[in-house]
């Protein structure tokens, strides 16, 4: 009676193993990473492998890190529009996550709580699936005033230091004032743009990733 229970419980844990869910990639493989932002992730008016996601994976690669960055960039998006769809965009298997929003609520000049309140909970849903998180910083433009200006730049460091978060302060660095680097709309980046973004970056991110390979590895 004990073997034939024994190897009823062996037959279903076979059975059970294609609809286990892996949070992180096997040791050794690919990570699989996802950028979840708006029109600047999404790489609006240029083509896909101009895009930041594939920009900055061709950059790793080219480093030696063995990762895959999938693009969950909509255009026009808010905190709180990716805050509707972050179950979705980031599926189970997912390493980490490079979360850059906030750039519409600023451009709208949305109450910086709402922001802050909406990035919040993208990383405490993210958090509860156990996938790192790193943030891509935001910065509010000038002509919108000191007050709302210090409020909305405060957003990004408060949560990284709330959540423990690796954070890049800024994420158009390098690029604003440059026209030569921006799309006729003076707004987006264009393919040199991206190029400057994601190599700016390229640290920060080699960090974060040598991170989930350890935490993977444990």
């Amino acid at each position: 009676m004990f073997r034939r229970t024994a190897l009823f419980a062996a037959a279903l844990a076979l059975l059970m193993v294609p609809f286990m869910t892996v949070t992180h990639a096997a040791p050794g493989g690919p990570l699989k990473l996802v950028a979840l932002g708006d029109s600047l992730t999404a790489g609006y008016r240029l083509p896909a492998d101009a895009a930041f996601p594939s920009v900055l994976e061709r950059l790793l690669k080219a480093k030696g890190v063995d990762v895959t960055i999938a693009n969950a960039g909509v255009s026009g998006d808010t905190a709180t529009g990716g805050l509707d769809r972050v179950d979705w965009s980031v599926p189970d298997g997912t390493a980490g996550v490079i979360l850059e929003l906030g750039a519409n609520d600023m451009l709208r000049g949305t109450d910086p709580k709402v922001t802050e309140g909406a990035l919040s909970a993208i990383i405490e849903r993210l958090k509860a699936r156990g996938i790192p998180v790193l943030l891509a910083g935001m910065q509010a433009a000038p002509n919108l005033g000191p007050d709302y200006k210090a409020r909305f730049d405060a957003i990004y460091p408060t949560l990284a230091k709330r959540y423990d978060l690796t954070l890049y302060p800024f994420f158009l660095d390098g690029i604003i004032g440059d026209r030569g680097q921006h799309l006729d709309d003076g707004l987006h980046p264009n393919r040199q743009g991206v190029e400057t973004i994601a190599s700016r970056m390229l640290p920060t991110v080699e960090t974060f990733v040598g991170g989930l390979r350890q935490g993977a590895s444990r």
